[in-house]
């Protein structure tokens, strides 16, 4: 018996390290931070197929009948031996049912199986293994010192391969504890070297880019300037985590480069501090604060002391701009005694570069942009909204100070282009403007979004699961977002979750209750999207969901 609870456990294990690959996907997306994993996985295992409870209760119903009596005096002619290792075979169907369900999934990015995935997925192999020998260890001891019959060890055997499967995640958690010492020791080799090289290039200049909201346009709005004059290299698409700078600074920042832009993310304190002693920036962007990443940072102030990191740990000789909002920004600027600069779309006391006579539509704006010591200019851009001409600004504040002349900064600014799925216009061909604006998920960026689908002809239409990852304030802010869009939208499709907050704030907003679509998904939500739509139509696809979210 003590042989055939061996393979039977060794099976189990093999299909927990098979129906693990979900929850190493999760985390993953969730930068192997374990708290937000398991914070995600209790409010998401549902959607996810982590750990469908169902599954389990039939795989331990389907066991259970194999240890039936047909008749008083007669058992199933498996229920002994071969049982144990059928049970096994039928445990390992069903998760293996799970895994392929997972499989076919559409996610949004797949599981990429980089080398700390590798590692850490032979980790849980080794967790596994040792799990399955100390169950077999209880269960020789089991029945070496007690008396106990087969339908005892049969019941002892359905309870380990039960443990071994509903406590997936936390044998994840352990191969992850286990193998941290060692990709911390690999991460900071890989940090350092990126650091040093950026130190060595004394004649770099090193731009930070931060905020709640607008870096990804802002590094990609200096960069079309700054190319007007330097050879610039900035962050590829969302790269803003330490080692994901670290990253492409060891692989593609190549010597000929004159600057380097580097967007800097943080979901915590401290974030920010860690990728300046990276980076070491020169120059400073903020590009705003607003209450993002609340389910980590806690609090507002925290998410402003975590963007401010970067005016405290950059150069102190260099010189950082701020965005004059009117609220937290221009109190972050008052307070710094560094070289500083304010940037706004009206001319302030303290304002460095403000724009005037701006003329938004839904073809992109124009306006005169003016430096305090440098004039102004006539500017055109083809980025849609008011607040990316705010972000002009503040690049145009950097780029003076860099050198370049307006007429130089001007240029840049027309050639910029809009950021995939952020207020992007996308063509269509049969007459329906379709604005992308899938990586919005801030109540500002949401309030920007709808000023621009307002500057439309036609009938306009808001498609949209709302806003997630705002702590306590999620349903207050999706029922706002629900209340504005009243104002703007003819037609909205909404998805399920945060769809009844954003109803609610729609009626209460006076809007059509006819006119509200309320759909289990985002792919439902296209689908009906379809059937409505006609030439002359306006539509906005206002956020998407997070990686590991459902598409």
């Amino acid at each position: 018996m003590l042989i055939v609870a061996v393979i039977s456990l060794v099976i189990c294990a093999a299909a927990v390290a098979l129906y693990s690959q979900p929850l190493v996907h999760l985390l993953q997306l969730e930068s192997y931070q374990l708290p937000q994993f398991f914070a995600h996985l209790k409010k998401e295992q549902k959607g996810l197929l982590i750990q469908p409870w169902w599954l389990f209760a039939i795989a331990a119903a389907l066991q259970a009948l194999t240890l039936l009596r047909v008749y008083p005096g007669q058992e199933l002619p498996w229920m002994q031996y071969g049982g144990v290792i059928v049970r096994a075979l039928l445990f390992t169907a069903v998760l293996t049912v799970a895994y392929l369900a997972w499989r076919k999934r559409p996610k949004k990015k797949p599981l990429v199986y980089t080398a700390r995935v590798k590692r850490l997925l032979a980790m849980l192999g080794l967790v596994l293994l040792a799990l399955a020998a100390w169950f077999v260890l209880v269960f020789w001891l089991l029945t070496r010192y007690l008396p106990v019959n087969e339908l005892v060890k049969n019941l002892v055997m359905m309870a380990f391969q039960l443990i071994f499967a509903v406590c997936a995640p936390q044998w994840l958690r352990a191969a992850a504890l286990a193998v941290q010492p060692l990709e911390k020791a690999i991460a900071r080799r890989y940090f350092n070297e990126a650091k040093k090289k950026l130190a060595k290039r004394k004649e770099l200049i090193k731009i930070g880019i931060t905020g709640s909201y607008g870096k990804t346009s802002v590094k990609m709005i200096l960069q079309a300037i700054l190319a007007e004059k330097y050879k610039t290299y900035a962050t590829p698409h969302s790269y803003n985590t330490p080692m994901g700078v670290t990253r492409v600074v060891r692989s593609e920042l190549e010597d000929s480069y004159e600057v380097f832009i580097a967007e800097m993310g943080a979901r915590h304190l401290g974030d920010i501090a860690e990728m300046c002693d990276l980076v070491g920036p020169n120059f400073g962007i903020l590009t705003s604060v607003g209450p993002q990443h609340l389910e980590t940072f806690g609090s507002l102030e925290n998410v402003a002391a975590g963007k401010y990191e970067l005016v405290e740990n950059m150069d102190p000789n260099g010189m950082v701009f701020f965005p004059a909002d009117g609220g937290i920004c221009e109190a972050l600027y008052a307070r710094t005694n560094m070289s500083k600069g304010l940037f706004g779309t009206q001319e302030k006391p303290e304002s460095l570069v403000w724009v005037s006579e701006l003329t938004a539509g839904p073809q992109g704006s124009s306006f005169l942009l003016h430096h305090r010591q440098g004039g102004q200019v006539a500017c055109t851009t083809r980025l849609l909204g008011k607040h990316n001409v705010m972000n002009i600004a503040g690049c145009a504040a950097l780029a003076y100070r860099l050198g370049l002349t307006m007429e130089q900064i001007a240029t840049g600014i027309a050639k910029a282009e809009p950021v995939e799925h952020r207020l992007q216009l996308l063509p269509t061909g049969n007459g329906v403007a379709v604005i992308d604006d899938a990586f919005n998920s801030n109540p500002a960026g949401t309030r920007a979004a709808l000023e621009v689908l307002s500057t439309f002809p036609g009938r306009k239409i808001v498609v949209t699961p709302g806003l997630v990852e705002l702590g306590e304030k999620e349903e207050e802010e999706n029922r706002a977002f629900g209340e504005a869009m009243a104002k703007v939208a003819d037609l909205a499709i909404l998805v399920a979750g945060n769809g009844p907050a954003i109803r609610e704030g729609l009626l209460a907003g006076g809007f059509d209750k006819d006119n509200i679509i309320l759909t289990g998904k985002l792919s439902e939500a296209s689908a009906a999207l379809g059937t409505l739509t006609r030439a002359g139509d306006a539509v906005l696809f206002e956020n998407d969901l997070p990686d590991h979210y459902e598409n």
